[in-house]
């Protein structure tokens, strides 16, 4: 039974309007996405322009030059050692391939530093030049870096050289990480995207009130009332 036409029809409306707002969200309408995963994009692209570590990391690199790298380490892909040997070969290193195993020698800051020129055209998105510098798939190349750093922080701090395996770690989840994870995306500032951030939010809560509002005058229409 309906008590209050008026507030029923009102809240009727409200939730209809809020249905179709929803589908419309819903749809690939905005450059071939949704709303939510332009949304999604939107801060993905803002958190890019702000994980850039590079500048900072390279500095930390540059004070290890000289500290030689002597050690050997099993890659568990067979397929993969080959091509994580070629790597640390156009590092500088000197590298021998026994089996599973790579024996490395070479200048630490040297190998990091490459792997640093690497991570940063993937972060930039320019695959096409990982691609022509290897001759393989450009993400393949970042993840065999990530899985090398791994394997070296791993020995070293099992040799118990904790200063290089720090920056090794350091290397590897601030960098190869990063532009390993924001591939593909094109990095923004808050100021460039100041517009689109205020009226997400702004649409957000005005939307979530017009939900409420909605069900408030259907539950008024019926007859139940709201107190404090």
């Amino acid at each position: 039974m309906i008590a209050n036409k008026k507030s029923f029809i009102i809240g009727l409306a409200m939730l209809a309007s809020f249905t179709i707002i929803l589908v419309i969200i819903f749809m690939p309408i905005f450059n071939g996405h949704n709303g939510l995963s332009s949304l999604d994009n939107l801060f993905n692209s803002i958190s890019k322009g702000s994980a850039y570590y590079v500048p900072a990391v390279e500095e930390e690199v540059s004070t290890f030059k000289g500290n030689n790298l002597n050690l050997a380490i099993e890659i568990d892909d067979k397929a993969m050692v080959e091509k994580s040997a070629l790597l640390l070969q156009k590092a500088g290193a000197d590298v021998k391939i026994n089996g599973a195993e790579l024996k490395i020698n070479g200048d630490i800051a040297l190998i990091l530093q490459a792997c640093l020129k690497d991570s940063v055209l993937m972060y930039n998105n320019d695959g096409e030049s990982l691609k022509a510098k290897y001759n393989y798939n450009e993400k393949a190349v970042i993840y065999n870096w990530h899985n090398l750093l791994s394997k070296i922080d791993k020995e070293l701090t099992r040799e118990k050289n904790f200063k290089n395996a720090k920056v090794t770690a350091l290397v590897n989840h601030k960098v190869v990480e990063t532009a390993y994870n924001y591939y593909g995306i094109v990095a923004k500032t808050v100021k460039e995207s100041m517009g689109a951030l205020i009226f997400s939010l702004v649409f957000y809560v005005l939307y979530t009130l017009w939900y409420g509002f909605g069900l408030m005058y259907i539950f008024e229409g019926v007859g139940l009332k709201f107190d404090h």
